[in-house]
Order: structure tokens, then sequence, then C-alpha cells
């Protein structure tokens, strides 16, 4: 029997961490092959031109992520972006379409780089009519010093900060969704798993959960003000919510399995999670008081885990799910009552969240020889190499939207 530590959430990898063993993964495959379930989407060529090599090395990445843009160097396209760079951190959006200018936008930010992933965001809702995803911040974690330690950067990995240095086991980082804080799960200071709460402006760092047994899974609410996490105090883990600064703790599960990896709906009104209540890992939902448990019919595998809402479309959660002996993502209708695979090829891909676009997932896909994050068009099936090769073992990503 195949198992692997955060299958069935980080959580499950934590309580049977003496009993389990890392699996065998499969060889590394950039592309996923077949999908099932694709949806038509609206898939536009486009130009790319800058004044600035860096502006254009910076956009080409960018535009490459995203399955609703094929970019030609020459001949006819749809539209012809043009990113000029001003003085200081201004950025001129200027797009045409057979040889007419459509739209000229100035934008400005705290870097050209801040300045530009606005553009280009601009740029996606005034041609394809969804959100933008550029101006982005991730949280992940890497094994890149030996341990694995949390780290924080922009979309596109140009400015990536280590943020821990806990020589130990640093595991499922939540960044708050106004950027001011981050959570994550450490072994650091007892060899025990506890919550901790970092301040991303003063790095200061304080003891968030650190109750008898394991304290992990932490997920901040959409609107910031509640955070959901996983807590085995009783002898059993459990879900609970606190407010976020950790105070009027509040227990809304009580079960004889074991559940993990909580996340929030859209409105914050109720949350999906994994339990293996009826035997297996499967997943469930719940409303945020606590009532209402029920399970989530997916229909597609005997292991289920490691839900995300969809913060567009709360019809929909992505999930991770055994299939064939490898572990895929998949994406969940409620309206529909069926799962439909997302991702299919060699190696293992787990972990998913979604951008803010609801269309896009990062997850990470794991082989033999390393973990990396890859953006995922549920749309197109395009599957896309995030993390750079510098990154050992890059998994376990959060991501939240810095624009508006």
């Amino acid at each position: 029997m195949r198992l692997k530590r955060d299958v069935f959430g980080c959580v499950m990898g934590l309580i049977l961490l003496a009993l389990v063993s890392v699996p065998q993964l499969h060889a590394q495959g950039q592309n996923i092959g077949d999908v099932r379930g694709k949806v038509d989407a609206k898939v536009l060529t486009v130009k790319l031109a800058s004044n600035d090599g860096a502006v254009l090395d910076w956009v080409r990445q960018a535009f490459a992520l995203h399955g609703g843009y094929q970019v030609k160097s020459d001949g006819r396209t749809q539209f012809d972006f043009r990113f000029e760079r001003g003085q200081g951190s201004q950025i001129t959006l200027i797009v045409g379409s057979g040889g007419k200018e459509l739209l000229r936008q100035d934008f400005t930010g705290s870097s050209w780089a801040d300045a530009l992933a606005q553009a280009a965001d601009y740029a996606v809702r005034r041609t394809l009519d969804l959100p933008g995803f550029f101006n982005s911040q991730i949280a992940f974690v890497s094994q890149r010093t030996g341990d694995r330690e949390v780290y924080t950067s922009d979309l596109l990995f140009r400015q990536p900060r280590q943020l821990t240095s806990d020589g130990s086991e640093c595991l499922v980082p939540d960044l708050a969704p106004d950027n001011s804080a981050l959570l994550y799960t450490s072994y650091h200071r007892n060899g025990f798993p506890d919550i901790y709460r970092i301040n991303l402006q003063t790095k200061e760092r304080k003891v968030f959960a650190s109750f008898r047994g394991i304290n992990t899974g932490p997920a901040y609410s959409p609107s910031g003000r509640q955070v959901a996490m996983v807590l085995s105090g009783s002898g059993n883990s459990e879900l609970y919510v606190a407010n976020a600064d950790g105070k009027n703790l509040e227990r809304i599960t009580s079960t004889r399995g074991l559940e993990a990896d909580p996340s929030w709906s859209p409105d914050g009104n109720r949350i999906v999670y994994t339990s293996d209540e009826a035997g297996s890992p499967q997943i469930y939902v719940i409303n945020a008081n606590g009532r209402g448990a029920r399970r989530v019919p997916t229909n597609i595998s005997g292991n289920c885990s490691e839900p995300t809402w969809n913060p567009v479309d709360a019809d929909k959660i992505a999930l991770t799910a055994a299939a064939g002996g490898e572990f895929e993502v998949a994406v969940f209708s409620f309206s529909e009552g069926k799962s439909t695979w997302v991702t299919r090829g060699p190696g293992d891909a787990v972990h998913p969240i979604w951008l803010n676009d609801g269309r896009h997932l990062i997850y990470t896909q794991r082989t033999k020889q390393s973990a990396r994050l890859m953006v995922l068009d549920t749309a197109t099936g395009n599957s896309t190499p995030l993390s750079p090769s510098g990154f050992t073992d890059a998994e376990m990503a959060d991501v939240i939207y810095l624009g508006k």
C-alpha cells in the first residue's frame, strides 16, 4: 500500500509519522497528458513587447503561465501588449489590435515589478474578462538549506525570501488575506507540532497554538478574522475555529475519525475538510458554527484529501485523490455532483491551492528526485513549472492576491 506524508493532509502525516515511510515516487513528467473533462476555453494570440529587457523577460515568463494566451513572436495576433518602463516605478501598458491602439494606462507601485504585475493583470481583465493573478504573494516550504523552512516570494520567484530558520520540519504555511501575517506548523520548540504566527512586517514570531498533542493545519478565513485549525488535545484530531488572535477557541467537530485540511468557503460560512470517519480519507463539509456536517460525494477515489475551495466559484473545490497508484488533482462540482481529473501524468500531483481567478491552481508535483510547484490552468489543462530548480523540493504553497 502506497502512503505518503502529506496525502490525507499534512495532519495525517503528522499523526502517522512513526508508521509510514516516504513512498516511491514515479518518474518526473512536465506534461500532464490527457485530461478528462476539459472545458472549452478562450485562448487569445498575443505579442509582447517592451522598451526594457528585464520587463520583457518578466512578461514573457508571466504570460507563459496563463493558459488563456498563446504568445507569438511573429505573424498576426489578436492583441499586442506593450509594457513601457518609465521613470521610477512607472509602467505604461499599451494594448493594440490590427495596428490600432485600443488603450493606454499608467501604473505605479512599490517597484517596477509591482507596477508591472498590476499592468499585466489589467491586460488580462480587459482582454479575457477574467481577474489576473500575477500580482500575488506566495508562501511555500523548501528544503533548500537541508531542512524544511518557510519562504515567501512574488509569484514569479523574482524576490524569494527565507522566512524561518527553525532547523526543523516546517509545514503548511497560510497567509493572512491582507498579507500582514503568516501561520505555519513547526516542530522546532519541543519536537511536537505547534502553530506559530509571524508578523510579516516586523518578522516577530509568536506561538499561536501549543496545546497538548498535535497543533496544525491553520487556515485563515476569507475575511482574515478567524482561523480554522486541527488540534488533538481531546485525544483525537478535530477541527477548531478561533479568532485571528487565537482567542475564543471553539471545537466544531466531534467524530471517531481523524480530521484534517480545513479550507473556507468564499463567504466564510462553511469549511471543507478531510476525515477518515467512514474508514478511509474522504471530503466533508460543515458550517463554520459546527452544524450540518456531511460527506461530499466526490465519487472519484477511495482516498481523497487536501480540499481547497474555489475563491470565485463556490460550486467547486479542488482536491487530491489516489489514482492508479499515484495521486492526482481533481475538481468537484457541488451542482453536478461529480469530480473531474485535472492532472494526469507520471509522478504525484498534491496540495492544490486556487489562484484568485478561480481558474488556475498551484500544486506540488512530486517525483523520486524532487518536488516543485506547478501552475495548472484547469480550463485548458496546461501545466507549467513555477518554482525554479534552485528551490529544492518546493512544496505546500499558499497564495494571496495583493491587488483589488
